[in-house]
């Protein structure tokens, strides 16, 4: 694939000295060994690219073994992979089937949308594959969903995307707005998302989604509002409070902060020469945990902090620094407003006792 958005293929430049990033069996066991060292009762891996079936299958079945061989009693664990689906075939499914895993495809709705910008390297449209590839996954009962990103071309279609996906049956969506800096890093690319069009797509996406007031089909972001909402707390981290759910290990062993910051000032170390338990304890690793908290008088003051804590720390680099507000901050307030009333009545009917801090105010 040759997705004209894509924002890893730039990270070639971090390994100038190899042109084939695929992980060793000695990185693959030390991250096993070491995580599964210390991680809780559930211990989850996520398996990301480029593209990681390009990794082959006997490469996932080593991981399952070495899995399998130093898990602690009682702990479990699970395994996600994100695709673009243009290898997965009958074997792949069995595979993940057996092994419980829970599947990602990347689609971006019908067929213009999709392939406006996810072309393969001789810039051919990949719709097709990726839907023989749902089909194959369906045969096979294995569980998975759907990661859409919203583009300047998607984002201005929410009712198509979602009829779209509805009409195939695709009821497990995930939303991910696209920003990244043009070729020359001095401005915003032209495919990117601006904020008005994200949150006029939130807010039309969440009519559909909210229905009579109840949710007709699960998107993430939506769902996990709710989530807060009816009490809990936000499952994912763009709107916590603090970074660092997770660290990305890279196929030489090198560990990075979070995908969006697979930057030199946010390399941890290496678990062939430190511990991940090490690095995870390391300052550079405690601050980008923090650094988060750092806000902008504007956020102290915004009638929805508790909602949105600020969002993910990549979107307020792009108006500056971590201390400016959020790319998005208008595009969620006008969300906020939006839904705020119908998120009450939908806790409220899940007999749930909502308690909002005192800053969100009806």
């Amino acid at each position: 694939m040759r997705c004209a958005y894509c924002f890893y293929l730039p990270k070639v430049s971090l390994f100038p000295g190899s042109k084939l990033h695929r992980m060793s069996h000695e990185v693959l066991e030390a991250l096993t060994v070491q995580y599964l060292g210390i991680a809780s009762d559930v211990a989850s891996f996520c398996w990301q690219g480029g593209e990681p079936t390009l990794m082959g299958l006997e490469f996932f079945e080593r991981a399952m073994r070495l899995q399998q061989k130093h898990m602690k009693s009682g702990q479990a664990v699970s395994n996600t992979i994100q695709t673009n689906g243009l290898l997965i075939n009958s074997e792949w499914a069995r595979f993940f089937k057996r092994h419980d895993f829970l599947v990602g495809v990347s689609l971006d709705g019908p067929k213009e949308l999709h392939d406006h910008y996810r072309k393969d390297g001789a810039q051919r449209g990949s719709f097709e594959k990726v839907m023989r590839a749902i089909e194959c996954l369906r045969e096979h009962e294995v569980e998975f969903n759907i990661l859409c990103v919203l583009n300047d071309v998607t984002v201005n279609h929410p009712e198509r995307l979602i009829e779209f996906f509805l009409s195939h049956n695709l009821r497990y969506l995930q939303f991910i707005p696209c920003v990244e800096w043009d070729e020359c890093g001095e401005g915003i690319a032209p495919f990117s998302v601006t904020p008005e069009a994200y949150g006029e797509f939130l807010c039309k996406a969440f009519d559909i989604w909210c229905g009579d007031g109840v949710p007709q089909f699960y998107e993430r972001f939506f769902n996990d509002m709710l989530a807060v909402y009816a009490g809990y707390g936000m499952p994912t981290c763009i709107m916590k409070r603090r970074c660092g759910d997770y660290v990305v290990v890279e196929y030489n062993g090198d560990v990075y902060a979070c995908d969006f910051f697979v930057e030199p000032q946010w390399k941890y170390g290496n678990l062939l020469e430190r511990t991940l338990e090490e690095l995870l304890q390391s300052d550079i690793a405690m601050r980008f945990k923090e650094r988060k908290r750092t806000l902008s008088n504007e956020c102290l003051n915004c009638r929805w902090l508790n909602l949105c804590n600020g969002g993910c720390p990549k979107y307020r680099m792009f108006m500056g620094s971590i201390e400016c507000v959020n790319y998005f901050c208008e595009a969620y307030k006008r969300f906020f407003s939006h839904s705020h009333r119908r998120y009450l009545r939908m806790a409220e009917r899940l007999n749930v006792r909502v308690s909002m801090p005192n800053v969100l105010r009806r």
